[in-house]
């Protein structure tokens, strides 16, 4: 049973019936930008289980798309698990195995592919109560007025450590780890998007997880929203 996409799920019904009674209502969209090994997976689950303490009972909750958002994309556009390893988020990078069969129609184009996560993505910012981790979601919903954009950086060598730990690699196969990563999120915006990943100006706030806890991180960000 895949249970973050259960939860998705969730979310989804959850708001098919509470649009019906709260028809224009508004509800808060968070982005998160990250550095590898800054911890946004850990600090938008933390956030959400924040968030979720303020709402009530009635209201649709908090619920993060990162991994899980491509399996909503596939179920949104109605396309087969195969196509999830054209799916990357670095998608300057193409194969020539897999330009050849794009050419023979085996799977939609790139900027189809992204097309379709572009769609996702303003869907569940226009329902709100949504955290957003990656691709380019701060630029996606840059126009809503309901969204609070964050970037989560922290010092290189934290970051190592972090990859290191969590999965179970060496020093140098850490580095290497976010060093590709880094990269491949760089090119992702700015092929896409024509934009600067790291570019203050697209933030409402940047926070240093190499100076404040994951926890910290929640909290603050969860302040900054109106209650």
């Amino acid at each position: 049973m895949n249970t973050s996409l259960d939860k998705c799920r969730g979310y989804l019904r959850a708001h098919a019936l509470l649009d019906e009674k709260h028809a224009g209502l508004e509800r808060p969209v968070i982005t998160i930008s990250r550095e590898t090994g800054a911890g946004a997976v850990e600090i938008a689950q933390l956030l959400a289980e924040r968030l979720n303490q303020r709402i009530s009972k009635e209201d649709c909750p908090w619920t993060v798309f990162d991994r899980n958002l491509i399996e909503q994309v596939l179920e949104d556009h109605e396309l087969p698990q195969t196509i999830k390893r054209f799916m990357p988020e670095d998608a300057s990078i193409f194969s020539a195995g897999s330009m050849v069969e794009e050419l023979m129609g085996l799977h939609p184009s790139d900027w189809t592919l992204v097309h379709h996560i572009t769609d996702t993505i303003l869907r569940l910012a226009r329902m709100g109560n949504v955290i957003l981790v990656g691709r380019g979601s701060n630029i996606i919903s840059a126009h809503r007025k309901n969204a609070f954009h964050v970037r989560l950086v922290a010092p290189r060598e934290v970051r190592i450590e972090r990859a290191a730990e969590l999965y179970k690699l060496s020093a140098k196969e850490a580095a290497a780890f976010v060093r590709k990563n880094d990269r491949a999120r760089r090119r992702y915006v700015k092929l896409h998007f024509r934009a600067a990943i790291d570019d203050p100006l697209l933030y409402d706030a940047t926070l240093n997880t190499g100076r404040i806890s994951f926890e910290t991180a929640a909290r603050l960000i969860a302040d900054a929203l109106p209650h």
